[in-house]
Order: structure tokens, then C-alpha cells, then sequence
């Protein structure tokens, strides 16, 4: 039997292909994915890597069993299926691990409009369906079969992200893209198309083993190649994509990285300038600056938990314009809440070509304090280890503490947070301040107190 406890996440299935999951199990996803959203109809997208198709395939298989007719629309970014259960109405299946190495492979799922699909809104009782059927098989049903038929979505969502960023009065800039060999790779070309814009490909070729580095330009050892490239060939902006594209990366003209806090404000700036006054959500980990942007731009911000389902459901709640994650996903109520990495890059490119000067200068107004960045501790009591931290600090009455995500402290002109991993036994710190020497010695506190 296989344990599923093991590959079924918070917010999608992933895990070691065929050692943790296999076609079987994928045609067992498929059909429970139909039974728990009672879907007639649905939509799968796989990515690059080797066991994607024959995924992808036997999930449709299994869907198509319990009676829903199947659109495929094959290699696409996770952005590109949310774009087709948003524009068809159909929830959706994106067979991807991001920027998890080789050898891993997921599904990503949404209900109809690009909804999330996590533990509270339906993964728990599709995991239920399919550990059941794991020793049994399909049990016999009524429905008759669906047909499985394939759609290329492409150019249509090429065309719908064009539509919603306007580049005609952009000057002609030099833009390098590192794709990773990632989905970047099969949708930058056709999105850029007949833009003013100077592509310098680097890693297009879709190759799901990754030979020239992992998709995963959080880790800074995986954009050294796009910083050279971008000083080598004296180019405007460089961009990254993850390995499913949805995530976007920006480093300026110095190849120097831009915070995706300095990116999450300007884009809620453009965002509130076509729709004033309205929300911007941001996680409890973005930098102040974002909503200090919001609100001199007229919006108003609100701060929520780390991880997709949680901006997904505030944007919901409070019809918010945009969201952004220090984790460079964004979020667009013109893209069906869904995150895209694309639409932000292109709301970056139009910012940067509709005035005359550098990146560099332009992020400068929106990235207005120090930050540590994310600072990983192993430690083997996440728990204990955390109360120490809020001990620490409960007592003092110079300072604020929160517990909306793991621990935030908040003191005069810094703060930190301290989260535990969902997935491995770390402890996640941020430290943001007015300069850079109070976000050294915050930091070397909370880090004394937390690998002691």
C-alpha cells in the first residue's frame, strides 16, 4: 500500500516518481479528483520532466472512467492551466514539482475559476478516495465514459496577459531570461512576441532533468549564470523563472536581485492606478514598504498568512486587486486570484520602459529597508524552541508580538518572524529593519535563542 501520508501535502501531491507514486496512482488522483468536485468536465496541463506525459495521461484516464470528458492542453506553466480552468470554466489538473529536483513529480489542483484544491477544500477527501481504491481498484460506476480530447491554449494566454499590461509606449529594452530548461522556456517566446523587446534566451530547451541548474532562482547559486548575463550583454532587466514558470525573478541592470517586496509594491502601484482604492493583500513576512505603497497609492492593504490558499481565500474575501508573496508569487484578480509570474514581468517591463532611467532606480522607492532574507535553522524541537523565542520577548514592553503566522515581533523600526516549516524540521527567520547594522543584531538575538 502506498503511503500517501508522505505525498500529499498541504496544497498539492508530490513526491518521488515511481518510488512514492506511479501511473497507478495518478489514474486513481484522477478518478477521485472527479468524484470529490463532481466535475463533468475538467483541464490537464503537465510540464517538461520525463514522467509528466504518461502522468498527466493515466490522471485523465481515471477521470474519464468516472465520466468527466478531459481537455488537455499539454505542456503549458502552472499559470497557463490556471488560465485555462479560468477561461473554460472547469477545474484543473498541473502535473508539475516546480522547482523540486529530477526525480520528483505533482499535481497541482484547482476547482473551476483557478480555485485552490488544499487539505480544507477537497485534498483530504480526495487522498480518503484514493487510499481506499489503492488495495481494491476503481469500484464499477454507472457514468459513461468521457472523452479525452487535446487543445492547444498557448496563443490564448499569450494574448489574455498582453491584454492586461500595455507595452506600446514602452522604449525598446534588453531583457535576458533564464528559464532553467522550465516551462519559461515554451511560454516567454510567445508571450514576448511582437513586443519592444530584446530577448537573450538562456536554458530554453525543456529538459525536466535540469542539466544546467535547478528552477529554483530562490536559491541564489541559481541566478549567478542570468546576473552574468545580464552585466555580459549590458542588457535592461534579467528575469527567472521556476520550473513551472508561475514564479518570477527579477535582478536589474547590475545584476543585482530585486526584493519581490520591491516588486509586490510596484505592481500593487500600477494595480491601484487602474482600479483606485482597491486591496492589496500581502503576506506577514513582506517588507513594510509594501503597505506603505498601498495606502500613499490610495488602496488599502491587508496582511495574511504565508501560502497561496490563504492570499487565494483573502483576495476572495475582499475582492482584492492583487497579492503579493516574498516568495515571488503574485496574485491577480484579473488572472481569477491566481498567481502568474508572467503578468508581474510584464508589469515590470512596462514600469521600466515607460520612463528612461535604470532598474536599479526605479525599484529604488519601493525597497526602502534592510532585510536578512530567509534564514533556515535545523533544530529538532521546532516547537520548543519557538516558545523559547516568544519568552524572550513576552515580557518586554518596548515591543509587539502577533501570532497571525508562526511569531512576529515588532519593535521601533524593526521587526522579525519566525515560522516553522510544514515540510522539514526547520525554523524560518526574517529580520527587516531601517538599517542594515539593527537587522544584524535582531538576528544574531533571535538566532542565539533559537540554535542554543
Amino acid at each position: 500500500m502506498p503511503d500517501l501520508s508522505q505525498i500529499v501535502k498541504a496544497y498539492d501531491v508530490r513526491g518521488v516518481v515511481p518510488d512514492q507514486w506511479d501511473e497507478s496512482l495518478a489514474e486513481l488522483f484522477g478518478a477521485a479528483f472527479v468524484q470529490v468536485t463532481g466535475a463533468s468536465a475538467i483541464v490537464t496541463g503537465h510540464d517538461m520532466r520525463p514522467s509528466s506525459p504518461g502522468l498527466s495521461r493515466a490522471f485523465a484516464r481515471g477521470a474519464a472512467s468516472r465520466g468527466a470528458d478531459v481537455t488537455e492542453i499539454g505542456l503549458c506553466s502552472t499559470d497557463q492551466l490556471y488560465f485555462a480552468s479560468g477561461r473554460f470554466g472547469m477545474p484543473g489538473a498541473m502535473f508539475t514539482a516546480s522547482h523540486n529536483p529530477a526525480q520528483y513529480n505533482g499535481i497541482k489542483m484547482c476547482r473551476a475559476g483557478a480555485a485552490p484544491v488544499g487539505q480544507d477544500t477537497g485534498l483530504a477527501e480526495i487522498r480518503e478516495l484514493v487510499e481506499g481504491w489503492a488495495g481494491t481498484g476503481l469500484p464499477p460506476t454507472d457514468a459513461a465514459p468521457g472523452s479525452i480530447t487535446s487543445r492547444d491554449t498557448l496563443a490564448d494566454y499569450a494574448a489574455h496577459l498582453r491584454g492586461l499590461v500595455d507595452l506600446t509606449a514602452s522604449r525598446p529594452l534588453k531583457v535576458v531570461v533564464d528559464a532553467g530548461n522550465g516551462m519559461g522556456g515554451h511560454t516567454v517566446p510567445t508571450v514576448l512576441a511582437g513586443l519592444p523587446v530584446d530577448l537573450v534566451p538562456m536554458y530554453f530547451e525543456l529538459d525536466g532533468t535540469f542539466p544546467n541548474h535547478e528552477a529554483n532562482p530562490l536559491d541564489p547559486k541559481n541566478i549567478t549564470d542570468l546576473q552574468a548575463e545580464v552585466r555580459r550583454t549590458g542588457a535592461d532587466i534579467g528575469l527567472a523563472f521556476d520550473g513551472d514558470a508561475d514564479r518570477c525573478f527579477v535582478v536589474d541592470e547590475r545584476g543585482e536581485p530585486v526584493s519581490p517586496s520591491a516588486i509586490t509594491a510596484l505592481v500593487a502601484a500600477r494595480e491601484l492606478a487602474k482600479h483606485p482604492g482597491g486591496t492589496v493583500i500581502h503576506n506577514c513576512i513582506t517588507s513594510w514598504s509594501v503597505p506603505e505603497v498601498v495606502k500613499e497609492n490610495g488602496g488599502t492593504p491587508v496582511r495574511t498568512r504565508v501560502g497561496h490558499s490563504f492570499i487565494k481565500a483573502e483576495m476572495a474575501r475582499t475582492g482584492a486587486v492583487f497579492g503579493g508573496e516574498h516568495s515571488a508569487h503574485y496574485y491577480f484578480r484579473d488572472f481569477w486570484n491566481a498567481d502568474t509570474g508572467m503578468l508581474a514581468a510584464l508589469h515590470v517591463l512596462a514600469a521600466l520602459g515607460e520612463q528612461d532611467g535604470p532598474l536599479s532606480q526605479l525599484v529604488a522607492q519601493y525597497d526602502r529597508y534592510a532585510a536578512s532574507g530567509e534564514i533556515n535553522s535545523t533544530v529538532d524541537d521546532q516547537a520548543g524552541r519557538a516558545a523559547a523565542v516568544r519568552a524572550a520577548y513576552a515580557g518586554r514592553d518596548d515591543v509587539e508580538l502577533d501570532e497571525l503566522d508562526g511569531l512576529t515581533v515588532t519593535g521601533d523600526g524593526w521587526w522579525f518572524n519566525l515560522r516553522a516549516s510544514n515540510t522539514e524540521p526547520l525554523l524560518r527567520l526574517n529580520v527587516e529593519a531601517r538599517d542594515g547594522a539593527t537587522v544584524a543584531a535582531v538576528r544574531d538575538e533571535v538566532l542565539a535563542i533559537v540554535r542554543a
